[in-house]
């Protein structure tokens, strides 16, 4: 019996995308977005120093938010208003 891996797409925007060399990545077994921030932050050490915004399902979210299996992830590059 095998367990389904919990799956899910992140999108780059932006100056995220330049860092991370790519517009979309796909990764799994990350429960969390305070994790997925330690696992961005070890593969992509430039975006330690970068500040962005995560959307789970086209919804921006703050603090430690779970990650549905299936789920598009947005790494969001600081908006300027005006």
């Amino acid at each position: 019996m095998s367990i389904e891996r919990h799956k899910f797409k992140v999108l780059a925007f932006g100056m995220i995308a330049e860092k991370i060399q790519s517009n979309e990545i796909e990764l799994e077994g990350i429960p969390s977005t305070d994790v997925l921030k330690g696992y961005l932050f070890q593969q992509y050490p430039a975006l330690k120093d970068t500040k962005f915004g995560i959307a789970v399902n086209r919804k921006q979210v703050s603090g430690d938010s779970p990650i549905p299996n299936g789920a598009e992830i947005a790494l969001l590059p600081p908006f300027s208003g005006g």
